[in-house]
């Protein structure tokens, strides 16, 4: 498994497990279980996911210590702001039946609503209490990290976005690695998993002897990405994370580059304003 160092210090493995979708109770705890079994000590979760007790139940029954692991939440639309922003961490604490996240996110800028600065000043709060250990974004565009970047203290350790071959992201990755910010994919295999069956991505993938997915896994991790890749299937978890025995070649990342066509599945974030 591979480690990256965020802007302030924490380590923070490359690849986790995500648990978007997975509502169902047992299934998050097993799918949670399963991941820190096979390797995973990265779990990345949220409030509007429902399923953080569920994450927390895993934690605690997978029997890894807490400070091996790296747990990630949000806080959603809805709890934007402030103090709201301040309980909404306390609440996902107890749900988690921690007493601390290793990073915290803004899940979507909201920018019609115009509270993600006032909210990120709530997440520099709780890094500075210890209760979280590194703070970041989702969904953030050039402009909005601009902004916190120009009216905040603590720079964001990632902007977590929407990425995948189809939708690649090149302009913000550029901006991101200027600053110092990680880009933390989510969808890293595309919603719907089109990409995976594109020629390239499938020949490239008979050539090594491996899966699509685990193609398009690695092709993140060595663009510099930080991948959170969600299954709640037992082979698929394991195979998501045998990506550590094989590497593409130069030419091999600019064809899977060259696949970029600014393919969306997911929202725009100037367009979500969803509470």
């Amino acid at each position: 498994m591979d480690i990256v160092t965020l802007n302030n210090g924490l380590k923070m493995p490359q690849i986790g497990l995500g648990v978007w979708q997975v509502e169902d109770h047992q299934t998050g705890v097993d799918s949670v279980k399963k991941a820190i079994q096979t390797g995973y000590r990265s779990i990345d979760t949220a409030m509007i996911y429902k399923n953080e007790e569920a994450v927390g139940q895993g934690i605690r029954e997978a029997g890894v210590p807490r400070e091996e692991l790296f747990i990630t939440t949000k806080v959603w639309n809805a709890d934007q702001g402030y103090d709201s922003t301040l309980e909404a961490l306390e609440t996902s604490l107890e749900k988690l039946g921690l007493d601390y996240v290793d990073l915290y996110l803004i899940h979507w800028p909201m920018p019609e609503k115009d509270k993600y600065v006032e909210t990120y000043k709530a997440l520099e709060k709780l890094y500075e209490d210890g209760k979280v250990k590194a703070i970041g974004v989702c969904n953030f565009e050039i402009e909005h990290l601009q902004r916190l970047m120009n009216e905040c203290t603590v720079k964001p350790v990632l902007n977590q976005v929407e990425c995948h071959p189809y939708h690649g992201q090149h302009e913000l990755k550029e901006f991101c690695a200027k600053h110092d910010i990680f880009l933390e994919a989510w969808s890293p295999l595309m919603q719907g998993g089109e990409v995976l069956e594109d020629d390239i991505i499938r020949n490239i993938a008979e050539k090594y002897g491996k899966e699509p997915a685990q193609v398009v896994i690695r092709w993140h991790l060595q663009s510099g990405s930080i991948v959170i890749p969600k299954s709640v299937t037992p082979s698929r978890i394991e195979s998501n994370f045998d990506v550590f025995d094989f590497a593409l070649t130069e030419d091999e990342l600019k064809s899977i580059n060259a696949l970029d066509r600014g393919e969306r599945k997911g929202p725009h974030p100037n367009e979500m304003n969803k509470e």
